[in-house]
């Protein structure tokens, strides 16, 4: 995969890792109570395994385990079949998702390198196959916890909208633009902006551009 990005300067060559690294450590030492506090409600509300594991793709679509806390049910139908998202998606679930809190334990993949605080969201490794050569390059840099699709409609914009902002973020990381995302994602998560999408409980699935051109 041919990459349009490039290091822009010694923020992302020398530091935006390191202070990732920071973050999250210091993160985790100052709020392993919330972590525990968490888990337990999670485990007596949802069951186990309190933390949900999934295989995503990552920089260069590298693929890591992310990891967050549950917050669906295990219900399943007469035939053993998993219910849709929005019958096993709890009410607790939905405040976690709401406030974000299900997505602290991604701070264990920013710690051990997978991610960064501020990136592209990583995506389902079945979309990989999917994007269109300019959609492809949300994949030159490291995924975040939160980046600039997510300050500009999260999942209630569309796909094209998301990788969009996306490759726009790739194109012109700086250290005042992450300040800047950091920065509006706490009003976006404060205010419960963009949780859901217009069609769903949670995220709509991404079929393909089929009409759509590159970006």
């Amino acid at each position: 995969m041919s990459q349009i990005h490039k290091s822009y300067g010694p923020y992302e060559k020398y530091f935006k890792r390191p202070l990732d690294f920071l973050c999250a450590l210091t993160g985790l030492l100052f709020f392993w109570w919330l972590y525990l506090l968490i888990a337990l409600v999670v485990r007596f509300k949802l069951g186990e395994p309190v933390l949900f594991s999934q295989k995503r793709p990552g920089k260069d679509e590298k693929i890591f385990k992310l990891y967050k806390f549950r917050t669906m049910t295990d219900a399943r139908d007469a035939e053993g079949n998993l219910l849709p998202d929005a019958e096993r998606l709890t009410g607790f679930g939905k405040w976690l998702r709401s406030t974000s809190l299900d997505e602290l334990p991604e701070l264990f993949n920013v710690l051990k390198g997978d991610m960064s605080l501020i990136g592209p969201r990583p995506l389902l490794v079945e979309y990989l196959p999917l994007y269109n050569n300019t959609q492809r390059h949300r994949h030159d840099v490291r995924p975040g916890l939160t980046g600039l699709a997510q300050v500009k409609g999260r999942n209630a914009i569309s796909w094209h909208e998301k990788f969009k902002w996306d490759v726009r973020y790739v194109r012109h990381i700086s250290f005042r633009g992450d300040m800047r995302i950091l920065i509006w994602t706490v009003g976006t998560v404060m205010r419960h902006e963009g949780i859901h999408s217009t069609e769903s409980a949670t995220m709509d699935i991404f079929t393909g551009n089929e009409n759509l051109k590159d970006m």
